[in-house]
């Protein structure tokens, strides 16, 4: 198992619907690995508050892919409305 976090830029305002980022450097992660990626309310970015991010799952889903053995995989978020600007997130993978 592992865990880390990464921050996923949805860009200057307007900003975007959809943000990806990929998370490398996981020399043990299989392809068959299970990936997850979600939110701490308590983290914060030069761009949002911790309360920001305590609601930012109200606005976004996050999902994980692209896995590649020995390399990594790939976090995407998708939002309901446009959101501009970095969040951070948590991600774990078995």
């Amino acid at each position: 198992m592992a865990t880390g976090t990464a921050t996923i830029d949805f860009g200057a305002a307007p900003g975007a619907n959809e943000a990806s980022i990929a998370v490398t450097g996981q020399g043990s992660i299989a392809a068959g690995s299970v990936v997850e990626a979600f939110v701490m309310a308590s983290d914060t970015t030069t761009d949002h508050t911790a309360n920001d991010h305590k609601y930012l799952p109200s606005f976004a889903d996050f999902t994980c892919g692209d896995v590649i053995a020995g390399t990594g995989f790939t976090i995407h978020g998708r939002a309901y409305e446009k959101l501009n600007g970095t969040f951070q997130l948590r991600w774990a993978w078995v």
